[in-house]
């Protein structure tokens, strides 16, 4: 019994408290949001701590308890002969606007967060996010408007002496200074793909012939992951995302090396790598 309290207690509480799972990445049994890392995750997990749980809890306490009232005090063996009751004006104007007053105030601070992480007016950076299948490339149109792919690394080569995760790190990741501001910009070159930093509290589509809009200020450094969140093909589950949040002088010296190294090649590294992915998923 105590074995089945103390499970139930980790689930709650892992469910409650987004912070507590480590930060920037998946982990098992999480229920809960990872840490925030921007002011645009603050706001998501404000917004469902505050606002969106108590009031779902209100409500499904509310409609399970009027459930057994009405399963206990009109059973069969107390009411032979049930209520022929056709219609109630009162209680038909109550539940229609009680949930509308409900809705309402919900979506005040909602429409609130979505218009504040649309887009940002004085950015100190750009970063131009492609999807193509299977894998991502990046642009820095700021810093020379250099360009590079982001693939999957295989299983087969993945080092945890190095800190590499299974079907999440990445050849090439992306890189960004804490405490910047950044515009971040989504397409594609394909088909529809979401680019999705739950740390950072982003999930926007990658769309053909289309550039979408948000922004980002991580607040602290560390490694963030994140995953394709939009059914592509058969590659799909092979799209990870992989960033790095530096200092400004280390950012700047990532820049500096890898501008020289993409003007040394001519091109962007790893052009290989979607067929190994694509490989890879066939064989499974």
């Amino acid at each position: 019994m105590h074995k089945f309290a103390a499970f139930g207690a980790a689930v709650l509480l892992s469910g409650m408290a987004p912070g507590a799972a480590s930060a920037g990445q998946p982990e098992p049994w999480g229920l809960g949001f990872q840490e925030a890392v921007t002011p645009t995750m603050e706001n998501i997990a404000w917004f469902h701590d505050v606002i969106l749980l108590p009031v779902i809890t209100v409500i499904t306490l509310f409609v399970m308890g009027l459930m057994g009232y009405a399963m206990w005090r009109f059973r069969e063996s107390r009411n032979p002969e049930p209520s022929r009751t056709t219609h109630n004006t009162v209680v038909e104007v109550l539940w229609t606007a009680i949930p509308t007053v409900i809705l309402v105030l919900i979506a005040i601070p909602s429409f609130q967060i979505m218009y504040e992480n649309d887009r940002i007016e004085q950015a100190d950076m750009t970063l131009k996010t492609i999807g193509r299948q299977w894998y991502w490339s990046y642009q820095y149109p700021d810093h020379g408007d250099f360009e590079f792919d982001s693939n999957m690394i295989p299983d087969e080569e993945i080092d945890p002496s190095k800190g590499q995760l299974r079907q999440l790190s990445v050849d090439n990741p992306v890189v960004v200074p804490v405490n910047k501001n950044i515009r971040v910009l989504f397409t594609s070159s394909d088909v529809l793909h979401a680019w999705a930093l739950p740390a950072a509290g982003i999930k926007l589509d990658n769309v053909p012939g289309r550039v979408n809009e948000t922004w980002m200020r991580i607040e602290k450094e560390g490694v963030y992951y994140g995953q394709c969140s939009e059914l592509c093909g058969t590659g799909h589950g092979y799209m990870p995302i992989e960033v790095h949040a530096v200092s400004q002088e280390e950012f700047d010296a990532w820049v500096e090396k890898t501008r020289k190294e993409y003007a040394k090649a001519g091109d962007a590294p790893a052009a290989e790598a979607p067929v190994r992915i694509a490989s890879l998923t066939d064989a499974r």
